[in-house]
């Protein structure tokens, strides 16, 4: 096995690891925080690599390089929701709005293809079901962005939905690349597909309860969280 190939398994394994203990702590909490550092230095490793893999290798490029792009795109956003750029670097957050709008509308392009196919196989082998999920996520985020990089930011809850969103959503895309997309590397016992999806729909169906709780109940009780440093 290549070396990038192992420590792209290996950074992905962390980065889940990490990722469900970020989810289910006391958000803002010191576990949370540490275990949401790890979470974001083994996202952005494994998803520089799985890019790369896809590119230099051609492992199913239209799907795995959108995929791995916007991952580190919804870690690196919600990341900066909670540690705002200081004013002379907030070119940053353009540029990633522009990230997000192309590999969103392209990947929606794709899964008009992937529709049209004349084979019925898709788009290079793929159904459209991941072109128009990560087509319509980036098309959504990058308009998302449009509106905060307007308002100027954004404050309280509204600052703290933004951040679980983004980084519960990069955590559903791991999950799914590696419990469903390699559904066939599992031992035969545990190749049960219900047993599969729990972890993944677990990832949204919480990523659902924080929304839920912090935008529309506003209840930030037992969320310890970061006051927003003032721009410098």
């Amino acid at each position: 096995m290549h070396a990038s190939l192992v420590v792209h398994v290996v950074a992905g394994s962390v980065a889940l690891l990490a990722g469900y203990a970020a989810l289910y702590a006391t958000k803002g909490a010191p576990f949370h925080r540490r275990s949401g550092t790890v979470f974001v230095c083994a996202m952005l490793v494994m998803s520089f690599l799985g890019v790369m893999i896809a590119a230099v290798r051609s492992v199913a490029p239209s799907v795995n390089i959108p995929a791995g792009v916007l991952t580190a795109y919804m870690v690196i956003t919600g990341l900066i929701a909670v540690r705002p750029l200081p004013a002379r670097v907030r070119t940053l957050e353009l540029l990633l709005m522009v990230i997000a709008l192309v590999v969103g509308l392209t990947t929606l392009g794709f899964a008009l293809e992937a529709v049209a196919s004349p084979t019925g196989k898709g788009r290079d082998g793929m159904p459209s079901f991941p072109f128009f999920l990560f087509g319509i996520v980036g098309t959504l985020a990058g308009v998302l962005d449009f509106h905060v990089i307007r308002a100027g930011g954004l404050t309280g809850a509204a600052r703290v939905a933004r951040h679980l969103w983004r980084m519960s959503f990069a955590l559903f895309i791991a999950a799914l690349s590696f419990f469903l997309g390699q559904a066939d590397k599992f031992p035969k016992a545990v190749r049960i597909m219900p047993l599969l999806v729990l972890p993944v729909v677990a990832v949204l169906v919480t990523m659902l309860y924080w929304l839920w709780r912090v935008r529309l109940r506003r209840r930030m009780s037992g969320l310890v969280t970061l006051a927003a440093p003032k721009a410098a």
